[in-house]
């Protein structure tokens, strides 16, 4: 008889502590990128050429994408195994980097955190490149070969696709990378793919609840794209 090896239930707090220290990390960055201070524009020139590729292959980046504070231990939860710690790195490898990519040229903040109200994942920001009345069957076919992708090294490939159409549309659209870091640490787990490909199915039909003649948040649409370092 096969046993089915699950994703442990460990997973969820780990994939918490991994979209934390994402999002800890990506909102220094994306506010020193905007306001064009050197080590953030330097970190992120660096950190966008490892896009679509392995933590491995990239050992320039090893010192950006750091995860000492998955090394500390807290209280009340063990010490993460060699296992779990490889994991969350190549989540936050894969998560960093791709938001350096999505932001590079981009004067507007292109993580942001996800909210019922304004729904930041992947689903749904793949739904905001179609338009409002139907749907763009090959940009939505994307979305697909991401879920169906087997291995992560094809998944972030693929996403660096999806990431290129939403920094090129005519109205970049943002993404929660925090959520996505921790999303791509679940997908390395026995059962983790299947589960992640139901929350991106979820959100690609999450609708944004944003009444008429509501004036756009706060450092999005409203703020003047630049094209501060375009190559």
């Amino acid at each position: 008889m096969t046993t089915t090896v699950s994703t442990p239930p460990a997973a969820a707090a780990v994939q918490q502590r991994v979209a934390d220290l994402a999002a800890t990390r990506i909102a220094s960055w994306q506010e020193g990128y905007l306001k064009d201070r050197s080590p953030a524009v330097a970190a992120l020139a660096r950190l966008r050429r490892g896009a679509g590729r392995e933590a491995g292959e990239t050992p320039d980046l090893w010192s950006l994408v750091d995860t000492d504070p998955l090394h500390t231990p807290v209280e009340g939860m063990r010490p993460l195994s060699e296992q779990e710690l490889e994991r969350a790195e190549n989540a936050l490898h894969a998560a960093l980097t791709l938001w350096a990519f999505h932001q590079q040229s981009r004067g507007v903040p292109m993580h942001r955190r996800h909210t019922r109200e304004r729904p930041g994942g992947l689903g749904a920001a793949v739904r905001r490149l179609m338009p409002a009345d139907g749907t763009d069957a090959p940009v939505r076919k994307r979305l697909v070969r991401a879920g169906t992708a087997p291995d992560l090294a094809t998944l972030t490939q693929r996403l660096r696709d999806i990431v290129a159409l939403l920094r090129a549309a005519k109205d970049p659209v943002p993404l929660d990378y925090a959520l996505l870091a921790g999303q791509l640490y679940v997908w390395q787990w026995p059962d983790g793919p299947a589960a992640v490909r139901r929350r991106w199915g979820r959100s690609f039909h999450e609708q944004v609840r944003t009444l008429p003649g509501t004036a756009p948040a706060s450092n999005e649409k409203n703020t003047p794209d630049t094209d501060k370092d375009a190559s």
